[in-house]
């Protein structure tokens, strides 16, 4: 090979890569045009191709090493890059997008809490109305726990509170999760889980009530429901979403109306996993602490549900600061 005339060939690419590498490090990835950036990554290649022959033939140590740094410092700004680019994306939508996803998704949100409320509602009517009903929907050990022992369960958490942790996010991710596929099933399923937890839930409030065990179990409850619970309502509405592209595709072909609808279903999956994993975290280890007082944990509870009411109310607000703008 004619290292002179190679060299000479070659130079005009390296030197174009190492100029739109200074222009990246300066200003970033972004103040390239879509065309420059796809001349990058093929630079890159180009340039690496080269070092690759640099090496085999032996060119020279300092033309070698110049190459090396080329490729490197490309690498590092193509795929780096990329990565810094999609955390911020991440961060961005986590700031920004996800409210804007519950508010625009929130009437089936909302339709999905009602569901859980009728179920909690029911239970606990017939709870009053026929004492049996609860062992319908409530496990037996649970109930003689209450009612023959006046205590509550959740004492057992204390000292396996890591294990406890991980094993209630698991559940909680599991029940959310099928809440979201049973759109799927035209929301059957979806329906089902959210009237049932309702029920459970109602009937378990109705046990600790007529046993006089209500205030330290709602003060368990509080500071991990208040995330937990609006979760699996997110979660509900994520199946609805489904079932209604589905079964009402509207002005959509049914295709596309799956597309869209489910797409808004997985930006809701996305933002409630990191609010399971936090109700998981405080009910492990937080809900049921006999050290803490149950007027801290309500506080907690109450405190963590208005900055996520805050929270999903953000996007409003920068939309009608951008809308003022642009008037």
């Amino acid at each position: 090979m004619n290292i002179k005339r190679w060299i000479g060939r070659r130079e005009e690419n390296w030197q174009r890569l190492d100029s739109l590498l200074r222009k990246v490090e300066q200003k970033q990835l972004k103040s390239l045009r879509s065309g420059e950036i796809r001349e990058l990554a093929s630079l890159y290649r180009s340039v690496a191709a080269d070092l690759a022959r640099a090496r085999t033939q032996e060119v020279g140590k300092t033309l070698i090493q110049s190459l090396q740094s080329l490729t490197t410092r490309a690498y590092t700004q193509i795929y780096q890059g990329s990565r810094k680019q999609e955390w911020q994306a991440v961060g961005e939508f986590y700031r920004w997008g996800f409210p804007a996803v519950v508010q625009q998704t929130f009437p089936y949100i909302a339709i999905a809490t009602a569901m859980f409320i009728f179920g909690a509602l029911v239970a606990w009517w017939y709870a009053w109305q026929d004492p049996g009903f609860i062992s319908l929907i409530v496990p037996e050990r649970l109930i003689s726990q209450v009612r023959d022992k006046h205590e509550l369960w959740m004492g057992s958490i204390v000292g396996m509170e890591p294990l406890a942790s991980s094993s209630i996010m698991i559940n909680n991710i599991s029940v959310s999760f099928g809440a979201v596929a049973g759109g799927i099933t035209a929301g059957l399923y979806t329906t089902y889980l959210m009237i049932f937890n309702g029920l459970l839930i109602g009937a378990i409030g109705t046990l600790v009530g007529q046993n006089n065990l209500a205030y330290p179990f709602w003060a368990f409850v509080f500071p991990h429901g208040a995330l937990e619970l609006p979760a699996i309502f997110f979660a509900g509405g994520s199946g609805l979403l489904i079932a209604k592209a589905i079964l009402f595709p509207g002005k959509y072909r049914r295709r596309d109306a799956i597309k869209y609808y489910g797409s808004l279903a997985a930006q809701l999956v996305f933002g409630i996993v990191p609010m399971l994993i936090i109700a998981g975290i405080i009910e492990g280890f937080l809900s049921p602490n006999p050290i803490i007082p149950d007027p801290i944990k309500y506080l907690v509870g109450m405190g963590l549900f208005i900055l996520l009411v805050m929270y999903c109310s953000r996007k409003n607000i920068r939309f009608i600061h951008k809308t003022l703008k642009v008037k």
